[in-house]
């Protein structure tokens, strides 16, 4: 097991603000926003009852989704507050609390990795090619990885392909959006999919 996290998940939001941000996306389906749009995508690259793993699924809001459509989806995420929370929203939803270095064939192979939420740029600086060894160990040969974070961050989607390529994956295709908007060099954001 990797040892005590330094996240900069941890360094860059309070646990207060983790708190809120766990229950953020509840209200906003609440109030009548659309929280589903990276699941949909996810759910659309994916053979019908896939199995999935959500790569840092906070509180499992795309997880549930999935599991929903008929997958077979494991979330797992290295802040507890989050995984409670998710426990929570979703009962019998499998989360687990588990750093994403720390993935491993123990969890068996995917179909899918997922990772939808700003994941890659708030892991620990330096800590990125060693998440994507353990992600790649668990996902099926020919499965596809999809990753998606903000532009403006200290890792990028340059790097993203760099880390990838290295573990063996190809990129398949990069959007601005989980709507699938082409992307380019202006872009404040990077939908990126990858074949194992």
């Amino acid at each position: 097991m990797s040892e005590t996290p330094s996240a900069r998940w941890f360094d860059e939001w309070t646990e207060a603000q983790r708190t809120e941000y766990a229950d953020r996306f509840r209200k906003l389906a609440a109030s009548g926003t659309d929280i589903d749009g990276e699941a949909r995508m996810v759910d659309a690259i994916a053979g019908r009852g896939s199995r999935i793993l959500d790569a840092g699924c906070g509180a499992g809001r795309l997880s549930a989704y999935l599991a929903a459509h008929g997958h077979e989806v494991l979330g797992v995420d290295i802040d507890p507050l989050l995984v409670a929370a998710g426990r929570e929203l979703y009962p019998g939803l499998p989360l687990q609390e588990l750093d994403l270095r720390d993935v491993s064939p123990a969890l068996g192979s995917f179909d899918i990795v997922a990772s939808a939420g700003n994941v890659m740029v708030y892991l620990e600086p330096g800590s990125e090619r060693s998440v994507l060894e353990a992600l790649a160990s668990v996902l099926r040969p020919g499965g596809r990885a999809v990753f998606g974070f903000a532009t403006d961050r200290a890792y990028t989607h340059d790097q993203l392909d760099l880390d990838a390529a290295s573990v063996g994956w190809t990129r398949e295709a990069r959007w601005a959006t989980w709507e699938l908007d082409p992307f380019s060099t202006d872009a404040t954001w990077a939908v990126s999919l990858y074949r194992g």
